[in-house]
């Protein structure tokens, strides 16, 4: 009895100054260093339009319905950005397959002109967060001639504008060349008005 009082005291102190340390200190630390060396990303990389308001993140994708602006990649979250991650469906099954056809149905039918065989998969199958703000340079050169005709840009204007908003590759080395859906179609708004 003796023995497990004067251990008491020490394990209680113990414990106080790791709470202190885990659950105060060190939070702190972290979130003034992220604030002063990244505090764009610290924040959540948010973008802001010409009035100040935030319309979104870099890092989270939208659901564009307008037919005039570039669609994003489909999410199997509905956007919902409180979560992440898409159902781990096969190739094989049934409601990846109905969603996939429907999916690709609603691509006919606001590009009619490009065969099935050359829709990017990117804009009929989501990724694995279902929250990805890009698409490929491909599943944005896709959509030109629909947004050509209904925004009456030119072709050539939003090729550029695709150019001039393309990342690199992660590192130079790893993954594809992208494009953020609403950064561009922020770009795009500024060309239409």
């Amino acid at each position: 009895m003796k023995n497990e009082q004067r251990l008491a005291g020490p394990i209680i102190r113990s414990s106080f100054t790791i709470m202190i340390l885990a659950g105060l200190v060190y939070p702190l630390a972290s979130t003034g260093i992220a604030q002063a060396i990244m505090q764009d990303k610290a924040n959540g990389s948010l973008i802001y339009n010409e009035q100040g308001e935030v319309v979104g993140s870099e890092l989270i994708g939208q659901n564009f319905t307008d037919p005039t602006f570039f669609q994003g990649r489909v999410s199997a979250i509905e956007y919902d950005a409180s979560g992440s991650g898409s159902n781990n469906y096969a190739p094989s099954n049934k409601d990846m397959i109905n969603r996939t056809k429907e999916t690709i149905q609603t691509w006919r039918e606001l590009n009619p002109e490009t065969p099935v065989s050359k829709v990017p998969v990117d804009l009929v199958t989501d990724s694995a967060s279902g929250l990805d703000p890009h698409i490929s340079v491909n599943g944005a050169l896709a959509q030109v001639n629909r947004i050509s005709e209904l925004t009456g840009v030119s072709k050539e204007k939003l090729q550029k504008l695709i150019e001039n908003n393309t990342q690199g590759k992660e590192l130079g080395l790893f993954g594809e060349e992208r494009v953020n859906v609403l950064i561009l179609n922020l770009d795009l708004q500024e060309l239409i008005n």
